[in-house]
């Protein structure tokens, strides 16, 4: 989808210089299965939900405001924003604070289905926008709290949307997932790979 009705053109110059607005290492090793250069800038937004925000606003919100940090102070480069959300009964669950977060978290998530949004934006040059949004369900199993405490105190959570890392440990307890695994690791590929290749940054 473009924002306020613009759109980004196929016939670009494509030597202009890709940027991943994220410091997340995951978000950066899928993208490179798509792209071979790019640069990795972290953006440093508030992440806050506002009141009565769905969460599918919300992670499209934050792609676009990830990418358009870095590209106020490089207008001249097309600029990757992209959000991860876990939602559980309406709610976003964010990232844990500590290891007493993480378990509350897997508890809650524990015999129980829930949906993850995640989100891509491409902002390029005279701010033009795309955006694009993966909806996927992911089912746990009853977790043992033996398990909970240890995967809590094994650090992996602490920087994952939910509590947990689909590609790490949490995977032995996930018995079924409907939508994109790329989208719950963090960057949704199918999804960024449209917007690359209607950009003209990425080759078939």
């Amino acid at each position: 989808m473009t924002e306020q009705g613009q759109e980004i053109s196929g016939d670009v110059d494509d030597s202009r210089s890709l940027v991943l607005a994220s410091a997340s290492p995951r978000r950066r090793e899928l993208l490179a299965v798509l792209v071979e250069d790019f640069e990795v800038r972290p953006a440093a937004i508030e992440e806050r939900q506002g009141d009565g925000e769905t969460p599918e606003h919300y992670v499209l919100r934050l792609a676009v405001e990830k990418a358009r940090a870095i590209t106020g102070g490089s207008p001249d480069k097309w600029v990757i924003g992209s959000d991860t959300e876990v939602v559980l009964e309406g709610c976003c669950l964010g990232k844990p604070g500590d290891e007493l977060q993480a378990r509350e978290m897997l508890r809650a998530l524990s015999g129980r289905s829930h949906t993850v949004y995640s989100s891509v934006a491409l902002v390029g040059p005279n701010s033009l926008i795309e955006t694009a949004l993966s909806v996927s369900e992911v089912r746990f199993e009853t977790l043992p709290e033996s398990w909970i405490r240890r995967y809590g105190a094994s650090g992996e959570p602490l920087d994952k949307a939910g509590g947990y890392a689909i590609q790490g440990r949490a995977a032995a307890w996930i018995s079924r997932l409907d939508g994109s695994y790329s989208a719950v690791v963090g960057l949704p590929l199918f999804e960024t790979a449209s917007l690359l290749r209607n950009a003209g940054l990425m080759r078939d």
